[in-house]
This record gives C-alpha cells, structure tokens and sequence, in this order.
C-alpha cells in the first residue's frame, strides 16, 4: 500500500481521539502522541457546520430534490454521481464511492491532515482550537519533519552541480540555455544525479529518514518489499517554494528530448501542483510592489526570463490554470497576463483560462492575454529579440474583454442579424460567470453594441439563459441521480432480504424522470443492519447487550460492533457524529466499508414510519441470531442466553437443539439447573 495513503491509528482514553492523519507514516505515529483533539470539540464543530455550505463553497451544487447534486470533484464524469444530504449532513459519490461528513471532504477536497481541516472548520466558524493542541505541537512536528527532509533533498541537489564529473553535462546544459550561476543560486537549481539510489544512499540513513522521503514523494517503491529508487534521476532540478520560502516540492527537467521533459513530485501534505506557482516566491523578494504576473508555461521560462532582467513570472506546474493559482495571483498583484503558444493548442489553452478566469475577475481586477509566434517560448523569444522588446509584447497583450470578442468574431459575422444573435447566445453564458460589477456591465454594454441589443433586452436574455441553463442542467444532466438517493422516496424501491448465509440481495426499482431503471443491488442482510442502525442509532436498543456476541463469522460485522459501541458511548450522536467517530476506530479501510454501507443503505429508501424501520432491523436481526445460534457450541449458547432478561422463541428452539447436542459429559445436573432458569425468563412475543 502506497504511503501515501491515510492510516487511521487509534487508540481512546477518556474519550478523547487520537487522531487520524493523512499521508503518515508508521514512524509518523510518534507526532500523534504528542496532541489530541477531544471529541467533544470536533462533535461542536460538527454541530455548527452545515455541509452543504463547506462542499458548496468548494465545488458547484445544484439542489435535486432535498439533497444537492454535482459532478464528483475526486474522479472524472461527465453525468453527476455525487450527492450530498443536508438532513444527513452526508456526502458520497455513486461513482467512486468517496464519502463521509463535512471533515473528511475537506481532508480530501483540500489535500490536508485531520488537524488541519478540524482547525480550519473550527476557524470559519469562530471557534478555537483547544489550547492543548497548538500549531507547534501535533499538526506541524509532522509537516516540520517533512520540511526539514526537503530542505536537506534541495541542498543535496544544488551541492550536486559541483560534482566534477557527472555535474559536467548539467552545468553544460544550463550555460546553454542562457543561465547564469547567479539566477541558478537565487532559483536554487540543482542536479539530480543519474543512478537509482542517489537520494536514498546520501538522506536515508535510517527508517525514519527513508519514510519522509517517501512521504515527500523523493522515493519510490520498488514491486519488492522495503525496496526503493530515486524518482528524480538526471535531470536538473528546481526547487518549489511556499510563500515563506520553504521547500514543498521539487520539479525536474530532462538534459536530453526523453519524456516526460518534466517531472514534478506527487501530491503531498505539503505539494498541491493545483494550488502552486512556480517563481512565485522569487518574485515576490525581488519586486516589492508587483504591477503583474506574467503566467508561463515551464520552470525554465521563469528562470530565463529572470536572467533577462524580467522577475515577474510565474509557472503553472503542468496543469492548467486553475481557480486557486488565480486567487493565489491576485493576492499579489491586480493584474495577470498569461502567456500562450500561437498555435491552435495555444489558442485553446487561452479560451481556457478565459473560462476559468471570469468568476474571479471582480472590478479592479485585469486579465491579458499574449501569444507568441509559433515554435516559440519565453525563454526562447527573449534571448532573440531582449526583454525591452519582450516587454513591448507584453504592454500590448490583448485585454479579457478585447480577446473574449476577438476569440468569437471568427464564428460570427456581425453585420449580419444570424451572426449578431450568435454572438449573443456565445457570450451571454461566459457574462454569466462573471460577479456582479461595473466590469460585468461594461461587457453587457459592449455586447450590446455590437448586437444592436438594447441594454434591458440583453439583460433579460441573459437572465433566460442563466435560468434556461439551470433548468436543462437540473433536467438533463443532474436527473442522473436519481431521487431515491438519501431516502427521499419510499414508493420507488421494493427489497427483500433473506439470510446471510444465503446470498439474496434486494431488486431495486429506480426511478428517472420519464423513463425507469431496474437493477439489482446486492445488500447483504448485515448491510441492511447497518444502515438502519446508522441512520436511526435509536435501534440499538433490540441489539444484545453482550457486545462480545456482535463479532458473528460474517463478513463486516466487525463494523456492526464497532457502530454499536460508538452508539452505546455516545447516546446522542447522529450519523454526522458517527461518521467522524467511526473514522478513529478502524483503519481506513473499515471507515471507506463503512461509508460505502450507510450509503447503499441510504440508496434504498428508508421509510418514513419508524415502526417500518424497527419491524424491518427486528426481522433482520432475529434472521441473523438465528444463524449464529446454529452456529455456537452448546456451551457457549447455553452461556449467551443465560446473560439476557428475555429470550423469545428462536433462542428457546436453539437452546433446546442446543440441550440435545451436549456431550454426555455436559448434560449433568448443573447444565439441568442452567436449562430450568433460561427456559423460565420472560419471553419477548
């Protein structure tokens, strides 16, 4: 299992939860010890957040029915599979089956730890972390290792460019392409030597010190087990950098035409390829008061474009422009140009970022746009022609408005009424994105005089669209969840369930718009158990007080008796409370089963009437003793059925097939005595 997945180590004192932490290692429980979160404090953050709100403000929701529907921000799809429950307080995809509560979608939505999402939560909505975790304690000592690890993985690679011998062709390479020494110090632009164990050989001299190298994504695991490799091998390497100047991640570039020509670190606690700029920080020390960022496409271009005395570029790290390297932007400077090939891909990567740009661009804000002859780059260009001139290109990059109508003009003829219309109905939607502003009126204007639209005609179009977009979206694309979802319906499913030794699973009828689906969905009995125990934790009342009796030989019953547990602990929680409770008790594996449960449960309808709920969790329950009954030693049924106040007519055949099967040393007079009293407890009808 890769590393860098979760691990859930638990343990409880006092009820107070160790928490769980994303991307740790073994070694990296002994950061856990140091801190706890009570569980009293993350149940109050629970109870004052609305999920709706915390998934709402990070991706687009759309209300379907009681519940909200959007495409799943943790997989690709086109038609929406994920749902979120604001009665529930719940999330889950249908397609990727991610779920939980409002903290684990920030912990996966945000890239961040347990600590650092309860402390954000806890932050948006005024409360403060308690005072015996601090930022100093249990959160950072494990990010300050993984600090502390790059930072030595940086200076390793910049002592490399002094190599003799194998540092000869690197250097070669950057003098080639225009660099100095001084902007490779000020970049910090090292060398990854060739060979497969460089960075293992020179940083990983004992466990703890391989496993952050992992963690940072500087190794690899080999197929073997405990074998590693570098994954930065001959290629020069530039350091990435958080705003405080600290190591997060490393990008390297092949010195020959191999791909892939770039290569940067994985996603870590640390790394967040979407959310980082490279040469931001480098701008920010050499520039006092930024007039702009210029939006790059690679690490060198940056590099060169310093060396050519411009110090204000920044570069994507291999994605695409996205919503937070905007933000990130605008945080430092009022203005963006982005810089793009002239060719047809270069073209297309601007319409994108035009997209992506226009919910952001609120009054005071610029976005340009600039496009270099094809076959060039950055770097390349302003070796040829010098940066005053490069600057030039730069003073006359198009604005957003300007490259939005130029982008369009080529599908549309104005002086023709088709082709005014056409504009229109291009434009409209992108105006649409834009916040409420003097630059979103200015457009409205513009599109106005070049369609010949009065004002208040194009404003009324823009609001059919807005509205006509919205009704097709809810028809058409988020009716792929169907309603039946969280329980919103109990006419649409009809189920049945039969014995856990006999697999037979629910047919589900489902519902969509005009036309039905018939499916079967296979839940076994114990699912079902507990579903309904998650969703109505007021059921745990029919369930055996002997908690030892809960682990029966079937598959996730295990989860059963941990839900149960919980429940008995916690009288009061709801499904919110025990979906972050469940998260510490298992690893992560149970939590995802878990999760993957209460939302096939939820999937059918649950009814409305709790004498439904309780007839059906009685049904299942007594199906499933039944079985186990049949399955225990006589002594242990006699043992079992001794410990119950009552006992009802499945436990009175099983104790009497029970008295039958003792061996002829256990039917004694003492074993007589223990029958008498089990037989003469009250019975449940």
């Amino acid at each position: 299992m890769s590393t860098l997945k979760s691990l859930w180590l638990t343990c409880f004192t006092e009820k107070l939860l160790l928490l769980p932490y994303s991307f740790l290692s073994k070694e990296g429980a002994i950061f856990l010890m140091s801190g706890r979160i009570p569980q009293n404090f993350i149940d109050e953050v629970l109870d004052r957040l609305d999920i709706i709100d915390v998934v709402g403000s990070r991706i687009d929701l759309r209300k379907s029915g009681k519940n909200y529907s959007a495409c799943c921000p943790f997989h690709d799809e086109k038609t929406p599979s994920f749902s979120v429950s604001p009665d529930k307080q719940f999330y889950y995809c249908f397609g990727c089956g991610a779920g939980g509560n409002a903290i684990s979608f920030v912990i996966d939505f945000d890239k961040t730890t347990f600590p650092e999402a309860v402390e954000n939560l806890s932050r948006s909505i005024g409360l403060e972390m308690p005072p015996e975790i601090s930022n100093s304690g249990l959160c950072s000592s494990f990010k300050n290792s993984l600090y502390d690890i790059n930072k030595d993985a940086d200076l390793f690679y910049r002592s490399n460019l002094r190599h003799p011998k194998d540092a000869r062709e690197a250097v070669g390479y950057l003098k080639m392409r225009g660099l100095s020494g001084e902007t490779a110090r000020n970049f910090g632009i090292g060398f990854a030597l060739p060979g497969w164990n460089n960075i293992l050989k020179n940083l990983g001299k004992d466990e703890k010190k391989k496993q952050h190298l992992r963690d940072v994504g500087l190794l690899i695991d080999r197929n073997e087990e405990d074998k590693f490799y570098d994954r930065f091998r001959n290629r020069i390497m530039f350091p990435i950098r958080d705003a405080r100047g600290r190591t997060i991640g490393f990008g390297g570039r092949v010195l020959s035409d191999e791909k892939p020509k770039y290569l940067n670190s994985p996603e870590t606690p640390l790394f967040q390829k979407g959310r980082e700029l490279y040469g931001l920080y480098e701008a920010n020390q050499r520039i006092r008061d930024i007039e702009n960022l210029i939006v790059v496409e690679g690490y060198m271009d940056v590099a060169v474009l310093s060396e050519n005395d411009i110090h204000n570029a920044v570069a994507t790290l291999g994605t695409a422009v996205t919503i937070e390297h905007l933000n990130k932007i605008f945080r430092y400077t009022s203005e963006v140009i982005f810089c793009f090939d002239g060719d047809e891909a270069g073209r297309k990567a601007a319409g994108r970022a035009l997209e992506t740009s226009l919910p952001v661009m609120t009054d005071g804000r610029s976005a340009k746009f600039m496009f270099l002859p094809e076959g060039e780059d950055p770097d390349s260009i302003v070796q040829k022609i010098g940066s005053k001139k490069f600057l030039e290109l730069v003073a006359s990059a198009a604005p957003l408005s300007q490259f939005l109508f130029e982008s369009l003009s080529s599908q549309c003829d104005y002086s023709t009424i088709d082709g005014k219309s056409k504009l229109s109905k291009l434009v409209v939607p992108l105006i649409n994105k834009m916040p409420i502003g003097a630059f979103k009126t200015l457009m409205i204007r513009t599109l106005c005089e070049k369609t010949s639209l009065e004002e208040n005609e194009l404003l009324t179009l823009a609001e059919s669209e807005k509205n006509n977009d919205k009704f097709l979206s809810d028809r058409n694309k988020y009716t792929g969840i169907p309603d039946v979802y969280f329980g919103e319906s109990s006419k649409q499913t009809e189920y049945q369930h039969q014995d856990q030794n006999k697999p037979n699973y629910r047919s589900a009828k489902v519902t969509k718009n005009h036309y039905s689906i018939k499916k079967s969905i296979k839940v076994p009995a114990v699912h079902t158990l507990i579903a309904l125990l998650a969703n109505k934790p007021e059921l745990e009342k029919y369930l055996p007080k002997n908690e030892d009796f809960l682990n029966w030989e079937i598959a996730d019953s295990n989860i059963l008796s941990n839900l149960t547990k919980v429940i008995r602990e916690n009288p009061s929680y709801t499904l919110n409370h025990i979906m972050g409770y469940m998260r510490g008790i298992g690893d992560k594996k149970q939590a995802e089963n878990f999760t993957n449960i209460v939302a096939g449960g939820l999937f059918r309808p649950l009814k409305n009437n709790i004498g439904d709920d309780e007839k059906e969790f009685k049904e299942i329950l007594a199906r499933l003793l039944k079985n186990s009954f049949a399955k225990m030693e006589p002594l242990d049924l006699f043992d079992y059925l001794d410990s119950k106040e009552n006992i009802d007519d499945h436990s009175i055949k099983a104790l009497n097939r029970a008295w039958l099967n003792l061996s002829k040393e256990q039917n004694n007079e003492q074993m007589r005595v223990l029958y008498d009293r089990i037989i003469k407890k009250p019975r449940i009808p």
